[in-house]
């Protein structure tokens, strides 16, 4: 199924007649990257346009939350978006860039995604892509926001044996080629979209909602010493996990790694 010859990833092949209004107006690509977020935030930091995308053909260092690693191979989709947004709209972020990658799946392959909790993109129980979310916040303002996204488009996974049995691909799950090009132009429409209905997150969070795999499964949840396990009764608006303990407790969880229990 790799064709990747056919899906040279250039500025004009992912942005021409893009239609969005500044998300992908500026696009940077490289053949090769240790890591498109750390190019990313130097160049926020610099203060380049609002909506610029860095991508990367390959990835050698990429990385996921808690600094786990992240394998981006050719055929994976590496990218990051540069953003300025208002503090109050930083906890969507994930909602919207999730919700935009789960309804770029469905467009494109017509393969319906879900979201594991909190940054996870899951199909029939693999991972076949994840987010991360870094930036900087001075005073009461955001510097900037680096939105990175990894997405397993078209590799062998058996080539990766330490990922083989959890990981899949968008095209070992449609049974054929799938363009990353395309998948790309999709999603930055997709993600421009929700990303300006932030003052109305009523919508975004809807989606994420029906969209999130974790509601209702008993898990592990892990902040610093602190464990809890219990049942995910719902997820909130600020993003946070509603957790029901064995003892009826009730618990927000924000922030932290989660695990299934079977």
């Amino acid at each position: 199924m790799m064709q990747i010859g056919k899906d040279i990833l250039s500025v004009y092949n992912v942005s021409n007649k893009l239609g969005t209004k500044f998300i992908g107006k500026r696009i940077v690509i490289y053949p090769q990257l240790e890591s498109t977020m750390e190019i990313a935030k130097i160049a926020a930091s610099k203060g380049v346009p609002e909506g610029t995308v860095i991508v990367a053909e390959e990835q050698t260092s990429g990385k996921g939350r808690l600094d786990r690693i992240w394998i981006s191979p050719k055929g994976c989709i590496s990218l990051s978006i540069i953003l300025y947004p208002d503090i109050k709209h930083l906890p969507s972020l994930v909602m919207v860039t999730s919700v935009a990658i789960i309804r770029t799946i469905k467009k494109i392959t017509g393969i319906k995604a879900t979201i594991k909790w909190p940054n996870d993109i899951l199909i029939s129980s693999k991972k076949v892509g994840g987010i991360l979310i870094e930036g900087t916040i001075q005073h009461i303002n955001v510097g900037y926001a680096v939105i990175g996204v990894g997405l397993n488009v078209d590799f062998n996974i058996k080539d990766y044996p330490e990922i083989e049995d959890i990981a899949t691909t968008l095209s070992d799950e449609k049974g054929k080629y799938i363009s990353r090009i395309d998948i790309i132009r999709t999603f930055l429409v997709e993600f421009e979209k929700l990303y300006l209905l932030a003052d109305d997150t009523s919508i975004v969070y809807r989606e994420w909602r029906e969209n999130m795999d974790t509601i209702g499964k008993k898990i592990s949840a892990k902040s610093g010493n602190d464990v809890y396990e219990g049942i995910v009764e719902n997820v909130a608006e600020d993003g946070s996990l509603i957790i029901k303990t064995p003892d009826g407790e009730t618990i927000n969880f924000t922030a932290g790694d989660v695990t299934l229990i079977e």
